[in-house]
């Protein structure tokens, strides 16, 4: 086979699962190339793979500069759910503020939440996910 890579765009289906404490995980569609010549290690939902399901949360921190500073509104991550319902490999997609921590807020509350792992086949697989973390003040 050549070293040219074939490529398909993958669409994945959405699911959002809001939270009465402010906040919410959101399940975004990703579109992302895969390619063809190696089996990706990370799963992302769809195509006879499940949907990981949210078992426990950790509210994020507010920190005093931003609770000063009146800052709301949400931090978008990508993480890995992995097989044993961790959260990790997570990065900002879509920043709050990059000056008083509410990024590394959510990061830090993010990488302690419990899943029930996605599966495919019936067996637990990595699959990447959208976090939405919101913060509001009261």
């Amino acid at each position: 086979m050549s070293r040219r890579r074939a490529t398909s765009i993958v669409a994945v289906a959405s699911v959002v699962a809001a939270v009465a404490t402010g906040t919410a995980i959101a399940l975004f569609p990703i579109r992302t190339a895969v390619s063809a010549q190696s089996r990706p290690e990370v799963f992302k939902p769809g195509g006879g793979v499940s949907l990981p399901r949210v078992l426990s949360e950790v509210k994020p921190q507010y920190t005093a500069q931003a609770m000063r500073a009146k800052v709301q509104g949400t931090v978008l991550l990508e993480c890995v759910v992995q097989p044993d319902g961790s959260v990790g490999n997570i990065k900002v997609v879509r920043s709050l503020d990059s000056t008083f921590g509410l990024d590394q807020e959510a990061m830090k509350a993010a990488r302690q939440w419990q899943f029930k792992p996605g599966t495919r086949f019936g067996e637990p697989v990595p699959v990447l996910v959208t976090i939405e973390i919101a913060f509001t003040l009261r």
